[in-house]
């Protein structure tokens, strides 16, 4: 088994969940994962920006706000078959966010609506099951309404339809008004299936400290499940400066992986910063690794 950090393209397409699981787990916290807007024109106009995150560092793509059954990826002539495609641009293990909107939420603000595709339903597993997708992270994009309850249940019924690993937890609050990082909701979370817990970053959520990350973190691996820290508050956009501060605090607290996210330009994070995350979690030598490693090996 190869570390994900070191892995070829031709090794990372032969993992099963458990194998991949297991290479993120040896990879030693840094193990970066990049999500993006897949559905808008990226910078660069003529190709994905799940190859830009690639081509500066990125070893996870997560797509976000793409309907599974109405796919509409920038950067793709054809829609069919568009998670394969993506792997095979880049080498890397691609996942979805599906939402688990729960229309008794208690709103902090306007609740959004979601197309039945980008739900958490029997059906978009089934969807993406057939598709090919690597995993699926079960959390919400703001005023969703996503809850930690309707995470829990999507959780659940994952297994008996999803062969991929499973994502879930919050990054912020998704509009509602509960706890976004809870330790007796990250054990039944586990208890679930989820095999990554997904909580905030250092710096990104007021009042979740180094503490509460490192009490997450231990819970869950004690477990067995790994985590992802997660820049999900537009301060994937903030200066290089930010990015390394809360990327060392997220590794110091024992994360597995580092979220990255698409609130920079056109659905993404400013690719320099994703380089800046790689640089300052795993040093020069890995992230030229992750750069200069041809999707042909």
């Amino acid at each position: 088994m190869k570390r994900l950090i070191s892995a070829n393209a031709s090794d990372i397409a032969k993992m099963s969940a458990s194998e991949l699981k297991q290479s993120i787990k040896a990879s030693e916290g840094r193990t970066i994962l990049s999500e993006n807007i897949a559905i808008i024109p990226t910078t660069v106009l003529d190709i994905t920006s799940a190859e830009i995150a690639k081509g500066f560092g990125a070893d996870l793509i997560l797509i976000n706000m793409v309907d599974v059954f109405k796919p509409a990826v920038w950067g793709l002539e054809s829609q069919d078959d568009f998670a394969r495609q993506l792997k095979n641009l880049t080498g890397a293990p691609v996942g979805i966010n599906l939402e688990p909107v729960d229309t008794e939420a208690d709103m902090l603000e306007s609740k959004l609506d979601v197309s039945n595709g980008r739900l958490a339903t029997v059906e978009s597993l089934k969807k993406i099951e057939e598709l090919g997708m690597d995993f699926v992270c079960f959390t919400g994009n703001p005023g969703t309404g996503v809850t930690n309850n309707a995470i829990m249940e999507a959780v659940k019924m994952t297994k008996e339809h999803f062969s991929g690993l499973i994502i879930a937890g919050k990054m912020h609050g998704s509009g509602v008004n509960e706890p976004v990082a809870d330790v007796d909701n990250i054990k039944e979370l586990i208890e679930a299936g989820a095999d990554i817990i997904l909580v905030p970053s250092i710096g990104t959520i007021p009042g979740f400290d180094h503490d509460q990350l490192k009490q997450a973190v231990k819970v869950a691996h004690e477990h067995g499940a790994l985590v992802m820290s997660a820049i999900g508050t537009s301060q994937e956009g903030a200066k290089a400066e930010t990015i390394r501060y809360m990327a060392i605090q997220n590794k110091i607290c024992g994360v597995d992986i580092q979220h990255i996210g698409d609130g920079g330009y056109a659905g993404l994070a400013p690719a320099l910063n994703i380089l800046e995350m790689s640089q300052a979690i795993r040093g020069i030598r890995h992230t030229l690794s992750r750069m200069g490693r041809s999707i042909n090996r």
